[in-house]
C-alpha cells in the first residue's frame, strides 16, 4: 500500500510538468483527476472540453509516455474525460450480423482496430442493477464457449465491477508488444475488467465523460484476437457509458435481463427502448431469479412473481431465452469464482445455461 501510495505521488509529479497547448503545465491547473496506481499499473484522468480533444491528444500521448519511464511502472492509462464528437452512422449503413466465423466485409465495421478480430460483439444489459446481469453474462460466456467458439467478456460496469469476483480472477493483465494490455485467461474465456486495473476498495468518483473515455479505452486497448464472441456486460441503466458502447462498437445485437416482477420489467422495457433507438436487434429477453429451489424440500417458489419477463418479451415482440431460477448453489458458485457453468455443466444450472447459449447463438446466427 505504501509503495502505492508513493508511486502515485511520482505519477502525479510526472504529469504536473506535461506541457499543454497553451504553453502552460498540467500542474499549473485543475485538468488532472484520479491519479491511481497499484503494482506497477498507473491510471489518470485528464479533463477536457468536447471541442478541445483534437488539441489534447498529444498531451495525452506525452502524459502516458511519462508515466511509462519512471521506474516501477510497467503499464499506463491516461485518458481524457470527453471525446471528439463525430456523427452516429446512418442506420441504414449498418451491416447485417454476420454468422459466427464469417468475418465481416472489410470497411464496414465500426469497431475499434483491437476489436477487428471479433465475428460478434453482444451486450448483455438490464434497466437497473440487481437483478444478476453480471452471472447472467458470465455464464452465457461459458455457455457459448461450451460450444465450441472462441468467447471473450468485457467488464464494463466501471462503478461496480464484478468479473474478477465471479471468475476469480487475481493480479493484473500483463502488457503486450504493442503496449496494448492483453485480456486475462478464466475457464477458457479471454476477459478484462476496470477491476483489474485498480485496487478493489478504490471508489470510481468518476463523471459521465471520464467513464466513456475509459470505456473507449478499454475496448480500443486491449489485444483481443480472434473471437467468435465478445460478452459486453454492461453497465445498469440507459446512459452514457451505454450509449458510448452501443454507437462506439458494432453491436450484433443486446440480451436484456430482468427478474419477473414490474419493477425490473419497467426498467427493462427502458433498457430495450434505448437499443432500438440506436439500432441495436434484441437477441432475447433472460429472466433471472424466475424462482427460487429450496434446499431443504426442493419446492419452487416464485418469491419475485413468476412469468412477467417472459410475457413482456411476447408483448413487445422479442425472443424469450429462459428463465434461471435462484438457488443456493449459485450464489454460492459466484461468490467464490467458480462459475456453475464450468465447473457443474451437467447439473441443472449448467444446462439451462447452455440452453440459453444456445438460443442465443441461434439468433445471431
Amino acid at each position: 500500500m505504501a509503495q502505492d501510495e508513493a508511486l502515485t505521488g511520482q505519477a502525479r509529479a510526472a504529469l504536473a510538468a506535461i506541457t499543454l497547448p497553451d504553453g502552460g503545465t498540467l500542474g499549473d491547473t485543475t485538468r488532472l483527476a484520479a491519479v491511481s496506481a497499484r503494482e506497477g499499473r498507473v491510471t489518470a484522468m485528464i479533463a477536457i472540453a468536447p471541442e478541445e480533444a483534437e488539441a489534447f491528444a498529444p498531451v495525452r500521448d506525452a502524459a502516458q509516455a511519462a508515466l511509462e519511464a519512471l521506474p516501477g511502472i510497467e503499464k499506463a492509462l491516461v485518458a481524457l474525460t470527453a471525446e471528439a464528437s463525430t456523427p452516429a452512422p446512418e442506420a441504414s449503413a449498418k451491416p447485417p450480423p454476420a454468422k459466427p466465423g464469417v468475418t465481416p466485409a472489410p470497411g464496414a465495421s465500426r469497431k475499434p482496430a483491437a476489436m477487428a478480430g471479433i465475428t460478434h460483439i453482444v451486450a448483455v444489459a438490464s434497466g437497473k442493477g440487481g437483478v444478476g446481469k453480471s452471472t447472467t453474462s458470465v455464464n452465457l460466456a461459458l455457455g457459448l464457449r461450451a460450444l465450441g467458439l472462441k468467447v471473450g467478456i468485457l467488464d464494463a460496469d466501471i462503478y461496480g465491477p464484478s468479473l474478477p469476483t465471479l471468475l476469480g480472477l487475481r493480479g493484473q493483465p500483463r502488457v503486450g508488444a504493442d503496449r496494448k494490455l492483453l485480456p486475462m485467461q478464466a475457464y477458457g474465456l479471454k476477459a478484462m475488467s476496470i477491476g483489474l486495473l485498480v485496487d478493489e476498495e478504490t471508489a470510481m468518483v468518476w463523471r459521465g465523460p471520464m467513464v466513456m473515455s475509459a470505456l473507449t479505452q478499454m475496448m480500443a486497448e486491449v489485444e483481443w484476437g480472434k473471437l467468435d464472441v465478445l460478452i459486453i456486460d454492461m453497465p445498469p441503466g440507459t446512459g452514457d457509458a451505454q450509449l458510448a458502447i452501443a454507437q462506439g462498437t458494432e453491436l450484433s445485437g443486446a440480451v436484456i435481463v430482468s427478474t419477473p416482477q414490474d419493477l425490473s420489467l419497467i426498467d427493462a422495457r427502458r433498457g430495450i427502448t434505448m437499443f432500438r433507438k440506436v439500432d441495436v436487434p434484441i437477441l432475447g429477453v433472460v429472466e433471472n431469479m424466475s424462482h427460487f429451489i429450496c434446499t431443504d424440500c426442493g419446492a419452487h417458489h416464485a418469491i419475485f412473481g413468476e412469468g412477467g419477463a417472459q410475457e413482456e418479451a411476447g408483448r413487445l415482440g422479442v425472443p424469450f431465452l429462459g428463465g434461471v431460477p435462484l438457488t443456493m448453489e449459485l450464489r454460492r458458485a459466484s461468490d467464490l469464482g467458480q462459475p456453475v457453468t464450468a465447473v457443474a455443466p451437467d447439473g441443472i444450472l449448467g444446462r439451462i445455461y447452455q440452453g440459453l447459449a444456445e438460443r442465443l447463438l441461434a439468433g445471431l446466427q
